[in-house]
């Protein structure tokens, strides 16, 4: 294999390389390098993503740039924000030692700072198309001088709608540049864009256009549509050290399953559409530090993340478009290592894995839902194992030996280790004692999910979900159902909690979801219980286990969300025929009837009438 080097790359090129610790190229590296720098020729690059495509084009373009001149002599076009600043941090990095100037520009935040950008400068544009064709139209981005032009991923462009946005910007640059489309599939709208922008393409693939990643494994579960949650939650139980993202078909849908994973104390959070760009980057900036181990998100959002050790890609819904799955497949099993895609699927969606089987070119293996016992056994072997290589600090721990001692002294080795292991251990064990085996599917699965949910799983979900809202949510994603506590009875035992004001309400793009990480993340901890959340336009309620309050009060002074400083104060408590502040002339805020029930460790709805209580969901190990 050769190396960058010996491709022809100059020094500057190589230094910069080698500090980022590339060594040697990737196969669409060693095709697409050498085919740009000694020819003009357009190109067409088939490569999946997490194949080094980025370096692929980048580095042969900034090679042959002028960097003399001010005037933009390249523009990259590419689908999502997240991709296009990723490519321009990118490019900088490999233009260390070289006097270059990249700008990014993208929706969802400030033109104005962009346009002072462009203005004062710049070779390299690395934009968004819609972006892109308002500065065009603007008059501030002046493309007559471009000499290359990259459009990256351009079937996800399409797919998108950005076709006449990609038809406005070629237009605009000369005739005589050199074309670079890189794409994971090559479907019809892309060929029609060949035939009018390029000439007489080069093509050049690695692993071909709609293999999937050769290191990732496929696998499906076969379930009820009703019990589809609690698949996904006993996959999450029985891979305690999961890194991977979930694909929900809708907004709506997403933001639910993330609610869902949260409430159940799994490290989770959602990327979709509603979510601001500065929540977006604070997101995916926990993401990528580990701080979430599960990423609940739609593909447009989650189009672009370039995250390195994912080990599970789970589709909560097959994609409409086969093309979708292998792009969902793609975000695993990247730089040699092994990764895993799964799909939850139902009896009606076994036509849609065939298919998808034919486009990957891969069958899929059927896998059991693991069973209650199975999941104890793994839970059970991880606390061990983290208990096994645990790092003690003697100095810290010193001085509180005597009491821990004296209180625990009279036990044996073997006592000891049972206590310390069943601590973390006994909530696994008690929520699956007698967990049902979802692998036996009802004799008629669409009829029964049809008379039991009232609805057909795929095509009413919205329907039904303003229906379970009217209900107050009385059935369990899981399935199982579990009583509804009334405010009255949820008052009851409320000693326990303390209760908050905070000045960060919807109006601050603030959500259950949201509010539940800022808790969490404040006290570094998962397994706190937090009650009743209000959501008002400009504040919130919430209630929290008092032993905590303290905590989170010291943690969350002069602290800041989304550029505004967290101000929180404890409220004063409510009987339960209190209907919480009023905002806006007593508006009472969208998010109060779907919100306001207990949102802690302990899970209600209706069993049919039955007032029993239902069980506390086990949190997570971790």
């Amino acid at each position: 294999m050769p190396t960058f080097k010996e491709l022809g790359l100059r020094a500057e090129i190589v230094q910069a390389l080698d500090e980022l610790g590339f060594e040697t190229p990737t196969p669409i590296q060693e095709k697409a390098i050498p085919q740009v720098l000694d020819s003009k020729k357009d190109l067409i690059a088939l490569a999946q993503t997490g194949t080094g495509k980025t370096a692929a084009f980048s580095l042969p373009v900034l090679q042959q740039l002028d960097e003399s001149s001010r005037n933009i002599q390249s523009i990259v076009i590419c689908p999502t924000r997240e991709l296009c600043l990723q490519i321009a941090t990118d490019m900088q990095k490999f233009a260390k030692f070289m006097d270059l100037k990249t700008v990014a520009v993208y929706g969802g935040t400030s033109i104005e700072g962009q346009i002072r950008d462009i203005k004062r400068g710049a070779q390299v544009i690395i934009g968004t198309p819609g972006r892109t064709v308002d500065l065009i139209n603007r008059r501030v981005l002046k493309l007559q001088d471009v000499k290359f032009v990259v459009l990256d991923e351009a079937d996800e462009m399409l797919t998108m709608g950005f076709k006449d946005d990609l038809d406005t910007i070629l237009a605009e640059t000369p005739k005589e540049k050199q074309t670079l489309l890189f794409s994971a599939t090559m479907p019809s709208g892309i060929k029609s864009i060949t035939k009018s922008y390029m000439n007489d393409p080069v093509e050049v693939s690695a692993g071909g256009g709609n293999e999937g990643a050769k290191n990732v494994e496929h696998h499906y579960y076969l379930v009820d549509a009703r019990n589809k949650y609690e698949c996904l939650k006993r996959l999450a139980d029985v891979n305690p050290h999961v890194y991977g993202i979930i694909f929900c078909r809708t907004r709506r849908e997403t933001q639910e399953i993330a609610d869902k994973l949260m409430q159940d104390g799994y490290n989770a959070d959602t990327l979709h559409g509603d979510l601001s760009q500065a929540q977006r980057d604070a997101i995916m900036a926990r993401f990528r530090k580990r701080k979430i181990q599960l990423l609940v998100a739609t593909d447009v959002a989650a189009r672009g993340i370039d995250v390195d050790d994912i080990t599970h890609v789970i589709n909560y819904n097959l994609p409409d478009e086969e093309e979708v799955y292998i792009h969902r497949s793609g975000r695993t099993g990247r730089a040699g290592k092994k990764g895993i895609s799964i799909a939850i699927i139902h009896s009606r969606e076994r036509g849609k894995l065939k298919s998808v089987e034919r486009k990957l070119g891969k069958t899929f293996e059927q896998r059991p839902v693991p069973t209650g016992q199975e999941i104890c056994e793994t839970q059970l072997y991880t606390i061990v194992e983290r208990l096994s290589k645990l790092d003690i600090n003697e100095k810290q721990i010193e001085p509180f030996l005597p009491a821990i001692l004296e209180q625990l002294g009279h036990l044996t080795k073997e006592d000891l280790i049972k206590h310390l292991v069943s601590f973390e251990f006994n909530k696994f064990l008690e929520y699956y004692k007698n967990a049902r085996d979802l692998n036996n599917l009802s004799a008629r699965p669409e009829r029964r999910e049809r008379d039991d949910r009232g609805r057909d799983n795929d095509r009413g979900r919205d329907r039904d979900r303003g229906r379970d809202r009217d209900r107050g949510r009385d059935r369990d994603f899981g399935g199982e159902d579990r009583p509804r506590r009334s405010s009255s009875d949820r008052f009851l035992d409320n000693g326990k909690f303390t209760r908050f004001h905070i000045n960060l309400g919807t109006k601050d793009n603030m959500n259950p979801a949201n509010l539940m990480g800022l808790i969490n993340e404040s006290l570094s901890k998962r397994d706190v219980e937090i009650g009743k959340i209000e959501l008002m336009n400009t504040f919130a309620f919430f209630e929290l286990d008092s032993d905590y309050a303290d905590k989170l009060s010291g943690a969350l002074k002069g602290a800041d969300y989304a550029g505004k400083q967290v101000d929180l104060t404890i409220a004063k408590s409510t009987g339960p025929n209190d209907r919480g502040d009023r905002d806006g002339g007593g508006r009472k805020d969208k998010f109060k009837d779907k919100f306001s029930r207990d949102r802690g460790g302990k899970r209600h709805g209706s069993g049919g009438g039955d007032n029993k209580r239902a069980g506390k969901r086990p949190r997570r190990p971790f």
